[in-house]
Parts: structure tokens; sequence; C-alpha cells
């Protein structure tokens, strides 16, 4: 039961992601019922590396697992700089002195799927997952929502959250159908994939910028792998459509485009054709006016994504989902107050994550021509030389969350199956 009110709800969450995982963490600590929902067959333990930062450390820490992801940080010392030979004209390392905030390498870099992992290790014998099933629909009343899964079954909960991610199936039906787009391009469309490591590889992130409006990363997060990330600046609705298609489209648009950028892009194809792992997307926010209906709520991605460009994409569900789970705990008896609560504390923090992200700032790192390509180097290259932004970061008074502090919430004591 909740430690504070002895009321026990009925809580479905829809994706056993970061942010669904977490906001069951919570909730079953704080006595209520969960049952996690994940469409994909198993534990969905991949994607490519992810990085905590502020807060979001800050909640990791409130769980009682730093100590698990510290041992599975991924080692990635800074960023190095390089041209089209693969020679470095610059590098930000990372800030380690746990003063001010943190630079393009984070302190906490981790795989998704480790943080997968220890999520679901921490959860998995307090709430109930079921694989392979996903909400089809719902409908809800005054006291109860009842969910349509895909397996053609139905089940009635109190309540039910929708930690779907950035495409939210319950974000779209809990919207209005004529409302407002919930998606603010930046102007950017990425893939990634994963390739052998070789001997060329080492362990600082390598960042390459040809003309063209394209981008260029590789880091290695362990002996034999590599992740290959290839960014655009393109408005085109064929680049828009693209991530919609089959993947073998999806390959062959991301080769039209960087076939003639140089460094290693060859290499990088060549994986590409044969990767396993394969994800495109168009870089975006997602931005609503509200993000609970009456029994219905979200968290995460599906509320609030930032954006990989945020670089608190992770950091920002987590915290949601503790402060989502920490209202619903405190106010079990009556579920508007507690959403209200919920998106009042947490608004300024998504707002000023949110805000971060300027597509004017961020168009300066795709150059289109020559001039910008040179004139993007020799700032760099003596911002990097003068130790510029490694000092900036140890200065700041914040890390990219800002100010705002975390929220306390009783703790529960429940007895837990652990």
């Amino acid at each position: 039961m909740d430690a504070v009110s002895g009321l026990s709800l009925k809580v479905l969450v829809c994706g056993g992601g970061i942010a669904g995982q977490a906001v069951a963490y919570w909730l079953a600590r704080g006595g209520h019922q969960v049952v996690v929902v994940e469409r994909f067959p198993t534990l969905r333990a991949t994607g490519a590396q992810i990085d905590l930062r502020g807060q979001g450390i800050d909640a990791v820490e409130r769980m009682g697992l730093l100590e698990a992801v510290r041992e599975k940080l991924v080692h990635e010392p800074g960023v190095a700089f390089v041209d089209a030979r693969g020679r470095r004209w610059g590098a930000i390392m990372a800030n380690t002195s746990g003063k001010g905030r943190q630079t393009l390498t984070s302190e906490y870099e981790i795989m998704r799927g480790d943080l997968v992992r220890i999520l679901h290790e921490a959860t998995r014998n307090d709430a109930e997952f079921v694989f392979g099933t996903g909400v089809d629909r719902f409908e809800q009343s005054e006291d109860r929502v009842v969910a349509r899964f895909s397996d053609g079954t139905s089940g009635e909960f109190d309540v039910l959250i929708g930690a779907d991610g950035q495409g939210s199936r319950i974000r779209q039906a809990l919207l209005p159908a004529d409302g407002l787009d919930p998606y603010w391009p930046v102007g950017i469309h990425m893939a990634y994939w994963f390739i052998p490591r070789d001997a060329t590889d080492s362990d600082m992130r390598e960042t390459y910028n040809p003309t063209g409006r394209r981008m260029i990363m590789r880091r290695s997060h362990n002996a034999t792998e590599t992740q290959v990330y290839f960014a655009l600046w393109e408005s085109s609705e064929e680049a828009t459509a693209i991530h919609r298609q089959p993947v073998d489209r999806q390959k062959r648009f991301w080769s039209d485009r960087f076939r003639d950028a140089g460094w290693q892009t060859d290499r990088f194809l060549e994986g590409m054709a044969t990767a396993e792992f394969f994800y495109s997307q168009e870089v975006v926010q997602v931005r609503i006016p509200a993000w609970s209906g009456g029994r219905v709520v979200l968290v995460g991605d599906a509320g609030y994504c930032p954006s990989p460009y945020s670089g608190m994409g992770t950091s920002a569900a987590l915290v949601g989902a503790y402060v989502l789970a920490g209202e619903i705990n405190r106010n079990p008896g009556d579920l508007p107050a507690a959403f209200a609560h919920y998106q009042a504390t947490l608004r300024p923090f998504v707002d000023n994550v949110q805000a971060k992200v300027n597509p004017k700032v961020l168009r300066f790192g795709f150059p289109k021509g020559r001039l910008g390509t040179h004139t993007l180097r020799t700032m760099g290259a003596v911002g990097s030389f003068l130790r510029l932004p490694e000092l900036a970061a140890r200065l700041a008074k914040e890390d990219r969350g800002g100010d705002w502090p975390l929220p306390d919430y009783p703790e529960p004591r429940v007895g837990l199956n652990r």
C-alpha cells in the first residue's frame, strides 16, 4: 500500500524502456500494483550510447543504482574533431572535476541496453512485465481505464501511463484529433548503426564536418564494436518521409547523401550495408500543452522528448518518472491533483531543457560550403587550444537542466520482493 495514504492503485505502464521501468520502480515502492506492457517480444536492451547529466544523475542515485551504472560506464575521455584525412584539429575533454557542468561528453556515458538491464534488474521482482503486447486503444471513465491489448484481451486499471516513446500511441489517442502537431522539428535527420572496431578507432569520440550540411561521428564503446552516426541538415519531404520506409530504402538514402563525404565514409557505408542494428530518425522535440487527461498520463519522450541534441533525453525520462511517481504516491486518491502537481513541478525543468536546443546555433555545425567549414574549424581550433569549453564547463554554476532542484518525496516504507 501507499506509504502515505494506504491506497493501492492498479497501474498500467505502456512501454518497457527507461521511462517506463523507472516509473514502475517508484510506483512499486509506493505499494501500487504495477503492470508493464512492452510491444517488443523481449526486453529491448539495445540502442546506442546515452549519457546522464545533472538531475538525471541525482535521480539514479536516489534509486540506489548509481554504483551499478558506474560499473557499466563507457570510457570516453572526450571528443576529437578531425578533417577529411582524419587529422585532429581540436578536442574537448570530459569534465571529471565534479564541479560545474558536463561538456559534449558526460562523465556518465553508458550504453542504452546496459541502463535498461540495470533498471529491469531493480524492478522485475516488484512489477509484472508482459512482453510482446501493446495497448491498441483505451477507454476511460471517471473511476477506471479499460485498456484493449494487441493480443485481443483487455484489462481495467486505475491509471494508464504512456511511456511509449517519441511516437507514442497513447499520446496520439489522448490528444484531440484536430489538435496541434506535437512534433517540433529541429531541422536535423540522423541515422546510427554499429560496425566492427578496427585499429584506427580510439576511445575518444571523433566528429567530422564535411560540406553539404552533413556531420559524421564515430565512438567506440567496447573492444569489438564502433558506433557510427550520420547527421544531415535537410528540410525536404523525402528526408522527412524516409524514416517510415523499409530499412533497405533508408540505408540507400543515407548512402546517397554521404557517399562523397570523405574521411572513413567508405568504411562506414560498407559496415552499414550489413549492420543488423540500424536506426534512422528525424530529430524532433515533443511539445504539448498538457501531459495528462483523465486517468491517463504521459512520461518521458512520450510527453516531452527534448531531442538527442539536448543531451538530456535520458535524464528527462528518469527525472519525469521520479516526479510523476512521487506525486501519485503522495496523492493516489486524487489523480487530477497528482497529475496537475506533476506538470506544475516538472514543466520548468522541461521548458529549460528544450529551450537549450537552438536550431540557429546547431546549424552552425552543419556548414554548407568550404568557407563555412573553414570558419567552423578555425573558431573551434582556437577555442580548443585555449581550452575554453572545458574552462566554461568547470566554472558553470549549473548543468543543462538548470538550477531546478529535484523535489523530495516521502520515502515509501513498504515490503518489496527484493
